[in-house]
Parts: structure tokens; C-alpha cells; sequence
């Protein structure tokens, strides 16, 4: 059984959004999101701002991905309905990981899924991040989008209140 428990209080969670800043995030919402969503998948150039954004230290891995493989596999991403294998498919490519792969999803999906993050699972109580796996994935999603629905915020505000707590505290 996962546990997860917010650090702070839920009246926070706006003035924590608020102050989150981080590069590039604008382009991938204004220009690689809405691209994204015309073709079905995503363009390896797109692919790697995204990955980039996520961790640079990546980058040198997620070019080895050829176009056509990362094309195939994120369309696959989005078009299935099937949770595990949305998410799953993507760690296929090289240099991502969970915390990548759920970036990937956080954006591409309209914020419906949280990015898995060391900070955010320390803003919930975990000092260290426990193995990643499907079932903690889904634990930590389902957490995060039932509080974010809970205090009337969007996954992206919550996702960026939990990610900003811990920068100011950790």
C-alpha cells in the first residue's frame, strides 16, 4: 500500500503554483502540445524538448531514439485507452524512465496525468523514492488527481504546488 501526505496545507497549493518557474514550459504547452494533437504523435525534435525540459542529462540517450520509433510508439501512447501500456510503451525509448515518461504523458494528455518527480514524492512524505513501478504509477496519479479535484486546482497547478514546496523546503 502506497502511502502519500501532503506536506503542506491545501490553501498553499495556489501560492506555490504560482511561483513555479521553469524553462521552455511555455513552448511545450503553445507550440509542441497543440502539434502533438494535429498528428497523433510526437516529432523526434518535439520529443527531445520534452525529454530536455524533464532532465538534460537524458538528452545524449533520447537522441539514439531514431524518428520512426519514436513516432510508432508515442502514437501508441496516445491512442490506447489501456493505462499500463500507455505508459509503459514509452520507457521502450531510450533514455526514458518513469519520471520522464510521465512528463511525456502530463503534457501530451492535457494535464491528466502528474509527472512523477523525487520532489513531488517528497512534498507527499517520501524522503526517498521508493521502486517505480505500474501499481506506484497509478497509486501516485490517482492520488494526485483526486486531491487536485478535491481543492477545485488542475493537475498542472497541483503538479507545480508539489514540485515548488519542496524546492522551497527540501
Amino acid at each position: 500500500m502506497h502511502r502519500f501526505k501532503l506536506k503542506f496545507k491545501p490553501s498553499q497549493i495556489k501560492r506555490l503554483a504560482a511561483e513555479f518557474d521553469y524553462n521552455t514550459e511555455k513552448e511545450i504547452t503553445e507550440s509542441i502540445v497543440p502539434r502533438v494533437k494535429r498528428a497523433g504523435y510526437i516529432n523526434k525534435k518535439d520529443f527531445l524538448t520534452i525529454c530536455e525540459w524533464k532532465t538534460p542529462r537524458s538528452k545524449p540517450l533520447c537522441r539514439k531514439n531514431t524518428e520512426d520509433l519514436i513516432k510508432e510508439i508515442t502514437g501508441i501512447s496516445l491512442k490506447t485507452k489501456n493505462e499500463k501500456l500507455k505508459i509503459e510503451i514509452l520507457i521502450l525509448l531510450d533514455g526514458i524512465n518513469w519520471p520522464t515518461a510521465s512528463t511525456i504523458l502530463h503534457f501530451i494528455s492535457s494535464f491528466k496525468y502528474p509527472i512523477l518527480d523525487f520532489r513531488a514524492l517528497w512534498s507527499l512524505g517520501y524522503e526517498l523514492p521508493p521502486r517505480y513501478n505500474f501499481e506506484f504509477w497509478n497509486a501516485y496519479t490517482l492520488y494526485c488527481q483526486k486531491t487536485a479535484k478535491k481543492n477545485k486546482v488542475s493537475l498542472r497547478v497541483f503538479d507545480k504546488a508539489l514540485w515548488q514546496y519542496s524546492a522551497e523546503n527540501q
